[in-house]
């Protein structure tokens, strides 16, 4: 049955009335509640989803803060490799960017909610804060390799207990999407490090 028009733009459709107005500052309880996990046929139970979610959570909030990280690095460098380094940390921003969307996303798919905001990531991240003024290359290079550790070291942990509570999918995303890429960018980090001449010339 076709809408019956009433006044103006007005309609009605099964005793409700239809309007182009939108509706402003519509506020309702949540859907569901962060820690917890809905029932999703996928052939895990809840108590494994909710432990996986939990670790997952942890190593986005992590994530969330390196690639940010990588931001004010990209924005703050200085000194003559300033080109070469700002092109860098903006290349591994954009990589850990993709490791968050790729982390949230299979908190979701397992039923749970995934960390978003910046001051509940503050809460639960391990990365410390780093200052708001600029620092040397070499110390916001040094940096971010701790976090990149700290990273590193917690994933092993979580593929690993994933793996024995038969969580395939997590296992292989943390393995493929975020201890390779990880790895990947500490070794692009470390070599800047190494302290040697640009030339040698023998006699």
């Amino acid at each position: 049955m076709a809408p019956t028009k009433t006044n103006g733009s007005h309609h009605k459709s099964g005793g409700r009335k239809l309007t182009a107005q939108p509706n402003f500052h519509q506020h309702a309880p949540e859907l569901q509640a962060f820690g917890t996990v809905e029932l999703y046929p996928i052939g895990l139970e809840e108590v494994i989803r909710r432990e996986v979610c939990d670790k997952l959570n942890q190593l986005l909030a992590d994530t969330i803060t390196l690639r940010d990280l990588y931001k004010k690095s990209h924005w703050q460098v200085s000194g003559p490799n300033f080109y070469q380094l700002h092109l860098l940390f903006d290349k591994h921003y954009g990589e850990q960017v993709e490791i968050v969307d790729g982390l949230a996303e299979r908190i979701q798919m397992l039923g749970g909610v995934s960390l978003a905001m910046g001051g509940d990531v503050a809460e639960a991240t391990r990365i410390d804060r780093p200052p708001k003024g600029r620092e040397l290359p070499a110390a916001q290079i040094s940096r971010l390799l701790e976090a990149h550790e700290l990273i590193l070291e917690y994933a092993h942990e979580a593929a690993e207990r994933a793996d024995k509570l038969g969580d395939d999918g997590t296992n292989d995303l943390i393995v493929s999407g975020v201890i390779r890429p990880n790895e990947m960018q500490v070794w692009f980090l470390v070599e800047h490090l190494v302290d040697v001449p640009t030339a040698t010339v023998e006699k």
